[in-house]
């Protein structure tokens, strides 16, 4: 899996950036499993264990969100001058080290600090911003579908982590199940962290995998055009378009963590069983999983600004109907409401991820990435926390999962009102 890059020879049997796709496939995979989809599954033993509120016990993935923040605002520039390799090796050992050490806590300040920090900065260093900065400077013209590729393993968490993690926990107790996760963690992402190259001009390769008489022939000039039509990180946050964006996908991205975290016991209070919440998730992830490469081929080939706006639409749609469905004392609405959800979900990150560098570029796009960072994530850090609040001191989660719809549907109208692509040599 670690073939290394052909200084000399463009053409080659498997371009290298599509050994980029598949680690940065993993390592999401990984990330998200470790934030997002497995912690549900532990929230109830862990807060019958310990007599925790859902606030306590949600309190470090928000906490995460201001620490991911930071650490982003300060590595996304050092991705673009160092690539994502080194950010990853230190990031697998950080990750690993506060999975071990959540399965062995006995107090509330070890959980807040081992999940909400140090797992926090393995996974931001792992994770979206250093993946996707990486394939945006690997790919322009397949970038749509090469980050819906490797954003699937976002969603394949859903389907290898939420079920075997529960199964795992009601056999042997969630320390195991933490415990299973550090391992996997360590055997995953040690090999995918060596695959990773900063861009292809470093080893003599072309983006796309252009082959020196396409380059020659002209098929090199939109990613030229991409590459010197690069906005800095000042002149970004100089323009609308940059703050919309940060308020429109920081809107739209709020229902993730609330989702994830809270579904299972969202669905487990109104009735339904703990594999009954398991396989809504799977239901979710699924769809989500096989959408991503329809969102990435309509991508490259659509305005992607609409198609973003659809996603958070038929998203905001789905968690609307979810809280009808989930009062149902059978699932079958909830199902389908989960189902629909992953559709939209498919789209969020690939469209996300080629917008940002549409508006302003490859060349310096982790440092511009970054800077949003702290706007988006710390936008972001208090939703999953108000909701578990809300549920502690109303006794559901009815209102405020109805009111994670509506901010999505806002998202999609803030798309859509995004100003027209004005930099100076975009190729859209």
């Amino acid at each position: 899996m670690n073939p290394a890059p052909d200084r000399t020879h463009q053409s080659s049997t498997v371009y290298y950036g599509t050994w980029l796709i598949v680690a940065g496939f993993v390592t999401q995979f990984v990330s998200v499993s470790a934030q997002n989809y497995a912690t549900g599954a532990f929230m109830m033993p862990m807060i019958d264990e310990f007599g925790w509120t859902r606030a306590q016990f949600i309190l470090p993935r928000s906490l995460g969100q201001f620490v991911m923040a930071f650490a982003g605002f300060f590595i996304g520039s050092r991705v673009d001058r160092y690539g994502a390799r080194p950010f990853m090796l230190v990031g697998l050992v950080a990750l690993a080290g506060a999975l071990l050490g959540l399965s062995l806590i006995t107090q509330l300040w070890q959980w807040v600090l081992l999940n909400g920090v140090v797992l926090s900065i393995g996974a931001a260093l792992i994770g979206n911003l250093v993946v996707n900065v990486t394939l945006a400077k690997w790919f322009v013209e397949m970038r749509g579908r090469a980050i819906a590729w490797a954003s699937m393993g976002v969603s394949f968490a859903g389907v290898a982590v939420t079920p075997p993690i529960t199964w795992c926990i009601d056999q042997f107790g969630w320390r195991a199940g933490w415990q299973a996760m550090a391992l996997a963690t360590l055997m995953l992402t040690l090999p995918a962290a060596l695959v990773m190259r900063r861009a292809p001009e470093d080893f003599g390769l072309h983006p796309d995998g252009k082959t020196a008489d396409q380059v020659l022939s002209g098929g090199l000039d939109r990613a030229m055009a991409d590459f010197q039509g690069s906005l800095t990180r000042a002149q970004a946050m100089r323009t609308k378009a940059f703050y919309l964006l940060v308020l429109a996908f920081s809107l739209f991205q709020l229902l993730i963590p609330v989702i994830l975290l809270q579904s299972m016991p969202y669905m487990t209070d109104t009735g339904h069983s703990r594999a009954s919440a398991a396989m809504a998730i799977l239901l979710a992830s699924v769809p989500a999983m096989l959408a991503k490469p329809v969102w990435g081929w309509l991508i490259d080939r659509m305005n992607p600004k609409p198609l973003a706006a659809a996603s958070a639409f038929i998203s905001g749609l789905s968690v609307l109907l979810m809280v009808v469905g989930i009062n149902q004392p059978e699932p079958g609405i909830a199902y389908l409401a989960f189902a629909l959800l992953g559709v939209g979900w498919g789209g969020m990150i690939p469209l996300q991820e080629v917008i940002w560098a549409l508006y302003f570029g490859r060349r310096h796009l982790g440092a511009v990435r970054s800077a949003a960072l702290p706007f988006a994530l710390i936008m972001g850090a208090g939703g999953p926390l108000a909701v578990a609040h809300y549920c502690d001191i109303v006794g559901n989660y009815d209102g405020a999962f109805g009111l994670v719809g509506a901010l999505s549907l806002l998202a999609g109208v803030l798309i859509l009102a995004l100003p027209k692509l004005e930099r100076q040599g975009s190729a859209r």
